[in-house]
């Protein structure tokens, strides 16, 4: 199954595993990369799985 490059504020709250208030809030406070298409907010996926990496606590290998 081929992967979407863009994800819902749903689909983003499921693979974080928290409650898409706490996406809507970390958007409002510009802590999570997403634009806006319509009234409904976007996440690029690859944007998002590098926004996740710089925020590990552990330096990552290359």
């Amino acid at each position: 199954m081929k992967r979407q490059n863009f994800m819902t504020t749903e689909e983003v709250a499921s693979y974080l595993r928290v409650d898409k208030y706490t996406i809507y809030r970390l958007v409002t406070q510009r802590k999570l990369p997403a634009f806006k298409v319509g009234n409904q907010w976007r996440f690029k996926r690859t944007i998002l799985e590098r926004w996740l990496k710089g925020k590990m606590n552990i330096p990552l290998e290359h």
